[in-house]
């Protein structure tokens, strides 16, 4: 057993231990932490991209616009690049609660702009390319007769599966879409299609969450190594 000396080791195991008591119930050490990730979270985030858009898009071409300005020459600066400018001031405006109601002005136009802006990407990414690949996988179709073919003449669980998992996907979509169709009433037919489209949501719903324990379980993991051993040195 080593017990680690570095005192950012130390830190780290105490906020981990402080996050992790949240186990037993809500307390300040909890409290404490919780507090000071967001906190340096946002001051981190607010450095990032103050250097990365705020420097290059902003303060650098109006300070050469205006240096060849006052050095005799004309205006070379993007005036256009002051509207983001004021925009952003306008939005720190929340932090002065007689004058926060003037950032809704500029979260407003950003996320009117925004949605005008990312619309047609949305729509190539999330609609069209997900009608692409329910049908077609690369260049081949996810359903074709040839596999069934293929299976039947030389059966094996890799062909069966290549035959079966096209047309069963096309059945999930449609099932599913049919499910969030409520312009129609859910009877008969259309009831029996919903019907089906909520086993293929369950079934997704339940790998997600399995996902995500698994991604929660290594974490926790990871935690428990650096704990036992770079924190106490038990395990090697």
């Amino acid at each position: 057993m080593h017990i680690s000396t570095d005192i950012w080791i130390w830190i780290a195991a105490i906020l981990t231990l402080c996050i992790y008591s949240f186990l037993y119930k809500d307390n300040p050490f909890y409290k404490f932490a919780e507090h000071l990730l967001v906190g340096v979270s946002a001051g981190y985030f607010f450095v990032i991209y103050f250097w990365n858009l705020v420097v290059p898009n902003l303060l650098t071409p109006l300070k050469t616009g205006f240096g060849t300005l006052f050095s005799g020459g004309g205006f070379t600066g993007d005036l256009a690049a002051l509207v983001p400018g004021i925009l952003g001031l306008i939005i720190l405006t929340r932090l002065i609660p007689k004058i926060a109601w003037m950032s809704r002005w500029a979260i407003g136009f950003y996320f009117g702009a925004f949605q005008g802006i990312i619309i047609t990407g949305y729509m190539q990414a999330y609609i069209l390319a997900q009608i692409y690949g329910t049908f077609m996988k690369g260049a081949d179709p996810v359903f074709s007769i040839a596999y069934f073919g293929n299976f039947f003449g030389d059966p094996s669980w890799g062909k069966v599966l290549l035959a079966v998992s096209g047309p069963l996907m096309i059945v999930g979509v449609i099932c599913t879409l049919t499910y969030f169709f409520f312009s129609t009433e859910h009877k008969g037919f259309v009831g029996g299609v919903a019907k089906i489209g909520i086993v293929f949501l369950m079934i997704g719903f339940g790998a997600s969450f399995g996902y995500t324990v698994m991604a929660r379980v290594s974490l926790l993991i990871g935690r428990l190594q650096f704990l036992l051993r770079d924190w106490l040195g038990i395990i090697s």
